[in-house]
């Protein structure tokens, strides 16, 4: 159920909003004073803010300001003035819309059920964050399939990406040449396990700062390879 504050000082206005919205399904509670229904909005989980722009305490556009800056919940303006100014001060302020009063409650509720469709579509389709491996210095971004090291990107090839995020993924598991090249090239080696050598040393010159010493990726003798961490 979608929770929304009223932050009215017309305690009539409030209450006629607040009974059209419970009735539509909507939890609503109602805060007469500005700074008081700021305070909440910044401190708990409200879906929509239906706020007044003349208000004792603070003011609506300031109100909407210091929301704005901190969530992206919808919010609706409502006032008795007319003029293009405090509308357009209000949506550039951030307002999604602005109701001039008096309205038709059902235009409100109409209003509000439209704007948390849109904003729960928008959260919906949020894009996700690139899946990353972070360690010591090295990072690994899986999405984007870009590696660096303290920060300064290092070009690494189809395979010496694929092999280097396997071992990355199974930290402090050795893995043998055969395992390897079977995982990252899918097929049997066939006695082509040099292949997965080259391909290491390469991967080291890049990201080691020293290949005979290396803190990342550690040469099991007569085993494989293992990544440390």
């Amino acid at each position: 159920m979608s929770r929304i504050l009223i932050i009215e000082d017309e305690v009539s206005i409030a209450e006629l909003e607040k009974d059209y919205l419970e009735l539509s399904g909507f939890e609503v509670e109602i805060e007469y004073s500005g700074d008081v229904g700021l305070t909440r909005v910044l401190n708990e989980e409200f879906d929509l803010v239906i706020l007044d722009l003349m208000l004792p305490g603070m003011d609506g556009f300031e109100i909407c300001k210091n929301i704005r800056a901190e969530k992206n919940i919808p919010i609706i303006m409502v006032s008795a003035k007319k003029e293009d100014i405090d509308k357009i001060r209000g949506l550039g302020l951030g307002a999604d819309d602005y109701i001039t009063k008096p309205f038709s409650p059902s235009e409100m509720v109409a209003r509000v059920k439209a704007h948390l469709a849109r904003y729960e579509r928008l959260i919906g389709s949020g894009i996700k964050e690139n899946e990353i491996i972070e360690i010591r210095g090295l990072k690994i971004d899986k999405t984007a399939r870009r590696v660096f090291l303290h920060d300064e990107e290092k070009v690494l090839t189809t395979k010496e990406f694929d092999l280097l995020t396997f071992l990355a993924e199974n930290p402090n598991h050795v893995f043998t040449k055969e395992e390897l090249f079977r995982e990252i090239w899918d097929m049997e080696s066939i006695g082509d396990i040099a292949t997965v050598t080259v391909h290491i040393k390469k991967i080291r010159e890049k990201i080691e700062i020293n290949t005979s010493k290396p803190q990342y990726i550690e040469t099991i003798w007569g085993v494989g390879y293992r990544f440390k961490v």
